[in-house]
């Protein structure tokens, strides 16, 4: 990973993305992008589009999903609380305590989200899970108009952005599900536009994953690809408590996972695989016996269906503020992508 590439991975995790309310990053995207693609669009619903080399007969489409988990501003409470409601899969005892941001009109609001101290919770409620309408953001304010200066009903709140290096080559942020995912794809474009292409290439960021696959299934549409490749991340299994029996053994720094499964064309997973292991590509299998919650899924039955492939990174503690994932595997996971579409010459065939 050269120096650009790193610089901007860790700008777009600095960059707020919550489901509907993308452009901040895509903005950011659009900008990195000019310097390589031959072709950069957004279409109506917000998904950026880079190409390389457009017009050759088979199209190939990589998906990675800007958005990112959030909160949307519903009440102001009398006294200048804030409650909210999730956008996207929340666990509501991962925001308890957390340092937040309401990204407002004016700009960023600091923030923070709890409820009353455990000294104060009945015998009852210490042994209840926390609801989030239990839970409310704190600005400071002292009064509802106070509030409501800074703050309007559908202001987006995520938690503080910040990226982490530590040991091992490993890193945390908030949403790495699924800035890394979105890196991969526009970084393996970069690195394929350095070399001969004989096929069409689209990275696609595309918006609203966390909150139904919108994005994928709309830009898929635009984009009418042949062959789909989407990255997202997938559960790192070397970590206490996971069953590795049904989740599989997934672990940090050991290469993107290639996803074996009836979600994924046998032919694009066995070419992944081949390439892999001939570029000696560290990589690691998973199988899943049903259709993908993610970018892959909306690509595979896209007007009259797509050869998918799903490539992921190992990621711990998703859906949580300390998202930890290892920078070599993402790197690779770029590599790989490369190497399939640098291997096509557009004629191959993708039938099952």
């Amino acid at each position: 990973m050269d120096a650009a590439a790193r610089e901007f991975f860790i700008r777009l995790l600095e960059t707020p993305s919550p489901s509907g309310y993308e452009r901040p990053v895509q903005d950011l995207v659009r900008d990195y992008v000019r310097s390589f693609a031959d072709q950069v669009t957004t279409d109506l619903h917000g998904n950026v589009i880079a190409a390389k080399n457009p017009g050759a007969k088979l199209r190939v489409m990589f998906a990675g999903h800007c958005d990112q988990i959030g909160m949307l501003v519903t009440h102001v409470h009398d006294n200048g609380f804030l409650y909210a409601q999730t956008i996207g899969g929340w666990d509501a005892q991962q925001l308890i305590g957390q340092r937040m941001t309401i990204w407002t009109s004016r700009g960023p609001l600091p923030a923070v989200i709890s409820r009353k101290p455990i000294h104060l919770l009945t015998d009852e409620e210490r042994k209840q899970v926390v609801k989030l309408e239990d839970l409310w953001l704190d600005i400071g304010a002292k009064t509802k108009d106070e509030a409501k200066e800074l703050v309007r009903i559908g202001d987006p709140v995520t938690l503080r952005l910040g990226y982490q290096e530590m040991r091992n080559g490993l890193a945390n942020s908030p949403a790495m599900d699924n800035k890394c995912g979105l890196w991969v794809v526009i970084e393996a474009l970069r690195r394929a536009a350095q070399k001969n292409l004989a096929v069409s290439v689209y990275a696609v960021s595309t918006v609203a994953e966390e909150i139904g696959l919108r994005g994928a299934q709309t830009s898929a549409y635009g984009v009418d690809p042949h062959v789909g490749i989407a990255v997202d991340v997938t559960h790192a299994t070397d970590c206490p408590t996971i069953d590795k029996r049904q989740q599989g053994e997934v672990n940090l720094g050991s290469g993107p996972v290639i996803v074996r499964g009836p979600n994924m064309n046998p032919v694009v997973v066995e070419r992944l695989i081949s390439l892999a292991q001939k570029a000696e590509i560290p990589h690691q299998l998973t199988a899943s016996g049903r259709a993908q919650p993610n970018d892959s899924n909306a690509l595979q039955i896209n007007r009259a269906g797509v050869a998918t492939g799903l490539v992921a990174i190992p990621n711990r503690y998703m859906h949580s503020a300390v998202e930890m994932i290892s920078l070599e595997d993402i790197d690779r996971g770029a590599n790989l992508l490369a190497e399939f579409v640098c291997s096509l010459s557009g004629d191959e065939d993708f039938t099952p």
